[in-house]
């Protein structure tokens, strides 16, 4: 499990972001999978997230997870549900102790935040579709409407793919530029009519204009680092057929 200084830095929130490490599922979703979407035995998976919910010192039904759809849509929770009720949006927030957000990714940014003063945490999904679509800004604002100042909200990019394995072609590029005007300094010349993407540098990038706290990304390569993380990508380019998902997840204390 990470952790990062600026989410860790008030004894109101606990928080993790889960490497792939120090679960019971097996081959290539060894072994912490939390992802139910994944064809993993869902017996494993409700026991790995439970193990990750006990390392943050909670109960396995603390633990919140979305149906992710690559959005900007974001929740106000104020209670839990049911792994089979999830509701479809890609950020959470809330302002109730003992319930942990929780974010699934292989490749994506699980991006969590916190204004530990007010009392108040969030969570959301950070793939290029939501990162452009406004997601992290959502999800501040949501946590805003519930008495956050943006201020306080420290925020902290989990392990994702990084610009060296992340090839796009310039198609995708363009989207961006004519979205944002800053967003060509993300984009680094890669193979004969490739870019290579910085997906944590560009969310950190929309972050840091919101004038929060702070804004940490952990580092990490999903898709280089086979032994750490899964990824999506890179079961795609060893045609392994399925992946696991890694969980990141932040709470309020009782």
């Amino acid at each position: 499990m990470i952790t990062l200084n600026a989410l860790a830095a008030g004894p109101s929130v606990r928080h993790g972001f889960f490497t792939r490490e120090g679960g019971v599922s097996g081959g290539i979703f060894a072994s912490l999978n939390c992802g139910f979407g994944s064809r993993d035995d869902p017996a494993n998976v409700v026991r790995n997230r439970a193990l990750a919910m006990e390392r943050l010192g909670l109960d396995a039904a603390a633990l919140a997870t979305c149906h992710q759809i690559h959005s900007a849509t974001v929740l106000t929770v104020e209670r839990g549900w049911a792994a089979d009720a999830a509701p479809r949006a890609d950020g959470m927030v809330t302002d109730r102790p003992g319930i942990a957000l929780g974010v699934l990714a292989a490749d994506c940014a699980p991006i969590l935040f916190a204004d530990a003063r007010a009392g108040i945490v969030g969570a959301a999904h950070g793939g290029w579709r939501g990162a452009l679509s406004g997601i992290a800004e959502a999800t501040v604002a949501a946590m805003a409407a519930l008495g956050a100042q943006p201020s306080r909200i420290c925020a902290g990019i989990g392990p994702c793919i990084a610009q060296p394995s992340y090839e796009v072609g310039p198609e995708f590029a363009e989207r961006f530029a004519a979205a944002d005007a800053d967003s060509p300094r993300f984009f680094a010349p890669g193979k004969p009519g490739k870019l290579q993407f910085d997906l944590p540098g560009y969310i950190a990038h929309r972050l840091a204009k919101l004038g929060l706290a702070a804004v940490e990304w952990v580092g990490g390569d999903t898709a280089a680092e086979p032994e750490r993380f899964f990824s999506y990508r890179r079961a795609c380019l060893t045609g392994e057929g399925d992946y696991g998902r890694g969980l990141a997840a932040i709470a309020l204390n009782r």
